[in-house]
C-alpha cells in the first residue's frame, strides 16, 4: 500500500483593498485657470519722445504716488480696483460700435444746437455779433469742441492748443521761447489777426511737465503750469483742457492728469452684453440636436468607429446645424432618429437688459442710444429725453463754458483788438416742442392779449410791435413802419363792425 503525503497548500495572502487615489492639485495649475486679475495702479509713461530724453527720468521722479499701498488696500475691503488701463488699450476700445455710439451721442448733442451770441445795453452791437458769429464757423470751434468732448469719452480728456503768432510773425509752435510763456488775454500779447486756428491734440502726446504736488492751499495743486507735446515745452495757458469725470488726487498722475473714461466706465457692461448677444445668437443657431440611434456595440469596445463617422458626416452635410449626438441602440437592432430642442423662452429678456444696462451707464435713453421704443399703451419716452437733455446742459455748462469764454475772448482780441464786456452767449436749449405745441402757446398768447387791449392795459400797436421782435414769432421782423395805427376800440369785441341801419358807404 503506497501511502502519498498530503500537500499541503499555503493560505492565499489577503488580497489588499485597492489604494484610494488623493487628489493633489498644484498652486500653479491653480494660477493658469484662475479668472482675469484685475489691473494695477502703476505710473503712466507716455510714449517715447513725448517727454525730452534730457530730462525723462527727473519729470518721471515727481511722481510720488504710494502705488504698493494702492494696490494692497483692495484685500482689506475696498474691492476690486481696475487702474488706468492706457491709451492704446482705449484706442483699440473705440473701435467698437457700442463704444462709439454712446461717446459719439453725447459729443454731438453737446454742440448740435450750440450756443446764441445775446448782448446787454442799448447800444446797435449787431454787425460786431454778426463777425464774431462768422469767426467761430472759420475757426470751426464747435467741430473743435466737439472732437474734444469725443476724446474726453474715449480717453478721459482731452486738449486744444491755441495756435497765435508770437512776435517774429510766425506760428509760436515754431518757436521754443515763446511757446513756454505764458499767453495773457490782453491785447498787447494777443494783437488783431494774431489767431491762426485751434489744434486738438489727443491726450497720449501729452504729459505735464511741473506740477505742485506739495501744497494742497495752492490753487495750482496738482493742476500742471507746463505740458510736454512731442518733446515741446508749451505752457498750460495755452492749452484748453476738457475733463469731465476728474479723478481723485492720488489717481491723476497715474491718469495723465486725465479724467476717468466713459469707455473705461461701460466696459464691464459692453462685455456683458457681447458675451449675452453671443450666447443667444449660438443657443438660436444649435437650438435642435439631432440625436441618432444605432448599434454602437463595436465602437464602445474600442473598434473602429470609421462606418459611424461617415454616417454622421454625411448626416450633417445634408442638414443645416451645427453637429449631431450619437447614442447605442443595439438591442432594438435598428436606427432611430430624434431630435432635441433647447428652451428659447426668456432669451429676448436676457438680451434687453444687457443693453439696458449699457443704457444706464451712459445716461442715454434707450431710444437715443439704441432706437428702442417703449412698448405699451400711450407709451412715450418724452420724459426720458428731456431728463436726457438737462444732463447735456450741465455737461455743457461744467465742461465747455469756461473753456469757450476763454476762447471768444481770445477771438475778440484777434478780430476787433478789444473784449467786449457786453457781449456774452448762452447755449441753446435742446428740447423742441412740436408745431402744434408752439401753434396752441401762439393762440394762448393771442387769447391774452386780446383781454389786455380790451382792459386797456396794452395797445393793439405795442402788441403787435411784441409779435414782431419775437424771434419764435411767424411775424418776427413785420415792417412797422408803414404808419398802420390801431385804435383800441377797433378791436372792441362788443361792437358789430357793420350795423344793418347804417348806409353802405358809413360802413
Amino acid at each position: 500500500m503506497w501511502w502519498f503525503k498530503k500537500k499541503e497548500i499555503a493560505a492565499p495572502e489577503p488580497v489588499k483593498p485597492p489604494e484610494k487615489s488623493v487628489m493633489n492639485i498644484k498652486p500653479e495649475a491653480v494660477a493658469s485657470v484662475t479668472g482675469k486679475q484685475a489691473r494695477e495702479f502703476q505710473q503712466y509713461t507716455p510714449p517715447k519722445g513725448v517727454i525730452p530724453a534730457a530730462i525723462e527720468k527727473a519729470i518721471l521722479a515727481m511722481d510720488s504716488t504710494d502705488y504698493t499701498m494702492m494696490n494692497d488696500a483692495y484685500p482689506m475691503g475696498y474691492g476690486t480696483l481696475d487702474s488706468f488701463p492706457g491709451y492704446p488699450y482705449l484706442a483699440a476700445m473705440a473701435q467698437k460700435p457700442e463704444y462709439r455710439k454712446m461717446v459719439g451721442t453725447i459729443a454731438e448733442e453737446m454742440t448740435r444746437k450750440w450756443i446764441k451770441l445775446k448782448t446787454v445795453g442799448d447800444d446797435d452791437k449787431s454787425e460786431r455779433v454778426k463777425q464774431l458769429v462768422d469767426a467761430l464757423e472759420r475757426f470751426q470751434v464747435r467741430e473743435k469742441f466737439k472732437e474734444a468732448a469725443e476724446h474726453d469719452g474715449y480717453f478721459g480728456g482731452g486738449q486744444i492748443y491755441i495756435d497765435v503768432l508770437s512776435p517774429k510773425n510766425v506760428s509760436a509752435w515754431t518757436d521754443d521761447t515763446e511757446l513756454q510763456s505764458k499767453l495773457f488775454i490782453s491785447d498787447k500779447k494777443i494783437p488783431k489777426g494774431s489767431l491762426k486756428g485751434l489744434q486738438v491734440i489727443e491726450p497720449v502726446w501729452t504729459y505735464p511737465g511741473i506740477y505742485n504736488a506739495q501744497n494742497p492751499l495752492s490753487p495750482d495743486f496738482y493742476k500742471p503750469t507746463e505740458w510736454f507735446v512731442m518733446g515741446r515745452t508749451v505752457h498750460a495757458s495755452r492749452m484748453i483742457d476738457f475733463v469731465s469725470r476728474q479723478v481723485p488726487d492720488l489717481l491723476k498722475a497715474s491718469y495723465n492728469f486725465r479724467g476717468l473714461s466713459l469707455v473705461q466706465m461701460a466696459e464691464p457692461y459692453v462685455n456683458n452684453w457681447l458675451r449675452t448677444r453671443d450666447s443667444v445668437s449660438d443657443m438660436i443657431h444649435s437650438f435642435s440636436i439631432p440625436v441618432l440611434g444605432t448599434d454602437m456595440a463595436q465602437v464602445l469596445m474600442g473598434n473602429g468607429a470609421e462606418q459611424l463617422i461617415n454616417r454622421m458626416e454625411l448626416f450633417n452635410r445634408t442638414r443645416d446645424n451645427r453637429g449631431v449626438f450619437a447614442k447605442n441602440n443595439a438591442q432594438d437592432n435598428e436606427e432611430s432618429v430624434e431630435f432635441v430642442n433647447a428652451p428659447l423662452s426668456g432669451l429676448d429678456v436676457l438680451q434687453a437688459q444687457s443693453q439696458e444696462h449699457m443704457a444706464s451707464v451712459s445716461g442715454i435713453p434707450l431710444v437715443k442710444l439704441l432706437g428702442i421704443t417703449p412698448n405699451g399703451l400711450n407709451a412715450s419716452s418724452d420724459g426720458e429725453i428731456r431728463v436726457f437733455y438737462d444732463y447735456i446742459h450741465s455737461l455743457q455748462q461744467a465742461m465747455f463754458k469756461s473753456p469757450l469764454k476763454r476762447v471768444m475772448d481770445v477771438i475778440q482780441l484777434s478780430e476787433f483788438g478789444d473784449i467786449d464786456p457786453d457781449i456774452y452767449f448762452e447755449f441753446e436749449p435742446l428740447f423742441e416742442m412740436s408745431a402744434k405745441e408752439k401753434a396752441d402757446i401762439r393762440k394762448v398768447d393771442a387769447d391774452t392779449d386780446a383781454v389786455y387791449i380790451t382792459a386797456g392795459a396794452l395797445s393793439a400797436n405795442e402788441v403787435r410791435e411784441k409779435i414782431a421782435d419775437d424771434p419764435e414769432s411767424p411775424y418776427h421782423s413785420l415792417d412797422l413802419s408803414d404808419g398802420i395805427e390801431i385804435e383800441e376800440g377797433d378791436f372792441d369785441e362788443d361792437e358789430e363792425t357793420e350795423s344793418e341801419d347804417d348806409p353802405p358807404d358809413k360802413a
